[in-house]
C-alpha cells in the first residue's frame, strides 16, 4: 500500500512539488522573498533565461514548416487564445466581482491573456490523432505572440500602465530580453547543439519544472509576507478552482463550436480545441514575475494558472482518449472528415505532458 502511494506520488512529483512550494512559502516566507537569502530575483532571471534557451535549442524548425499551410486553422487558434479568451473575462468579472478578491480577479485576467502551452497541446493533439504539425506551429506561434500580446491585453483590460505596476513598454522589453532573446539564441545554436539537446529532453523537461517550482515558491513568499493568507483565508482556493473550471469549460465549448461551424476536418478541429483552450504554466509563471514585479498580490495572480494547468491536463487527457477511440473504430476510416491529405499530418511526435 505504502509502495503504491510512493509510486503514485513519484509520477505526480510536479503537482506535489507545487503544493510543497506553497506550503514552504507559507511557513518560511523570508527566505525566498525579495531581499531574502535566496536572492530570488537573480535566481529567477537566470532560470527563466536558461529554460527558454534550452527550448530554443530543442525545437525543430522543420516541424514548424510542415504546419504553416493551414492558415485558417492558425487564425482561429490565435483568435481564440488572444481575443475570445480575454473577452470571456469581462462577463466573468461582472458576475463574480463582489465575491472574488481584486488580486485573484487580476490573476484570472492574466490567465485569459496567456498564450497556449506547447508540449501538452502537441501531446494531446497527437494522442487524439489530430493535425500534429499544425499544433506545433500554432503552439509555438502563440508563445512568441504572447511575449507582446499578453502584457498589452493585461495593460488594456486592467489599466496596468500608470497604475503602479510596470509600464507596458518596460514590461514587453523585460519579457523579450528574458524569453524571446534566449529562444532566438537557442534556435541559432540548434545546428551545433540540437542533437545533444535531443538526447537530454527528459533532463531539460525536469529542469523546466524545477525552475517553475522555484518561481512559484518565490512568488508566494512575497505574497505571504504581504498578507496573502491573513487577508484572504483559504477560501481563495475554492474560488480559484471554481473559476478555473468555468474558464476551461467555456474555452472547450467555444473552440469546439467555432471549429465545427467553420467546417474543419476532424484532425483540424482536434487541433483547434486543444491549442485554443490551453494556457501555459511554463511561460505564465516567469512572465508574471516579469510583468507584475513586486506586486503584493503576485501569489494570488499566479494561482489561477496553477489550477487551470492541472485541470486542463486532466480534462483534455480524457477528451484526447475519446477522440482517439473514434479513429480506432472501423467506420472512422471511411468517414468524410478523414482525408488522405490529412493523414500525412499524423506524424509521431515524442513530447511530454507537463507544461
Amino acid at each position: 500500500m505504502v509502495a503504491r502511494i510512493a509510486r503514485k506520488l513519484g509520477k505526480e512529483w510536479f503537482l506535489v512539488g507545487m503544493i510543497t512550494a506553497v506550503v514552504l512559502a507559507s511557513l518560511f516566507p523570508g527566505f525566498g522573498a525579495a531581499g531574502g537569502a535566496m536572492h530570488a530575483d537573480v535566481a529567477s532571471d537566470t532560470g527563466i533565461f536558461l529554460v527558454f534557451l534550452f527550448h530554443g535549442m530543442a525545437l525543430s524548425t522543420q516541424s514548424l514548416r510542415l504546419g504553416m499551410a493551414r492558415w485558417k486553422l492558425h487564425l482561429v487558434v490565435q483568435t481564440l487564445t488572444f481575443l475570445i479568451f480575454p473577452l470571456l473575462w469581462f462577463p466573468f468579472r461582472l458576475a463574480f466581482s463582489g465575491i472574488i478578491p481584486d488580486g485573484l480577479m487580476l490573476g484570472f485576467l492574466y490567465l485569459c491573456a496567456l498564450p497556449s502551452t506547447i508540449s501538452s497541446s502537441v501531446a494531446m493533439t497527437a494522442i487524439a490523432k489530430g493535425n500534429v504539425p499544425a499544433a506545433i506551429f500554432n503552439a509555438t506561434l502563440s508563445s512568441l505572440l504572447g511575449i507582446f500580446l499578453t502584457p498589452a491585453i493585461v495593460s488594456l483590460a486592467s489599466g496596468l500602465e500608470g497604475g503602479g505596476g510596470l509600464s507596458l513598454g518596460k514590461a514587453v522589453l523585460n519579457i523579450a530580453v528574458l524569453l524571446l532573446l534566449p529562444f532566438v539564441l537557442g534556435q541559432l545554436l540548434r545546428p551545433l547543439c540540437g542533437k545533444v539537446m535531443s538526447r537530454y529532453k527528459k533532463q531539460i523537461n525536469t529542469f523546466d519544472k524545477l525552475v517553475i517550482l522555484m518561481l512559484v515558491y518565490g512568488s508566494f513568499c512575497d505574497s505571504v509576507k504581504s498578507g496573502l493568507w491573513t487577508n484572504n483565508g483559504f477560501g481563495v482556493i475554492g474560488l480559484t478552482l471554481g473559476g478555473a473550471a468555468v474558464f476551461l469549460a467555456m474555452a472547450l465549448f467555444v473552440s469546439s463550436r467555432v471549429s465545427a461551424w467553420l467546417g474543419f476536418s476532424t484532425e483540424d478541429r482536434i487541433t483547434a480545441i486543444f491549442c485554443g483552450s490551453k494556457k501555459t504554466l511554463a511561460s505564465g509563471v516567469p512572465m508574471a514575475r516579469l510583468l507584475f514585479g513586486a506586486h503584493p498580490a503576485l501569489g494570488l495572480i499566479v494561482l489561477p494558472i496553477m489550477f487551470y494547468h492541472q485541470l486542463q491536463l486532466f480534462v483534455c487527457s480524457i477528451l484526447a482518449g475519446r477522440f482517439a477511440s473514434r479513429f480506432d473504430k472501423p467506420e472512422a476510416v471511411t468517414a468524410p472528415a478523414v482525408h488522405s491529405a490529412q493523414a500525412s499530418h499524423l506524424v509521431p511526435v515524442q513530447v511530454r505532458v507537463g507544461r
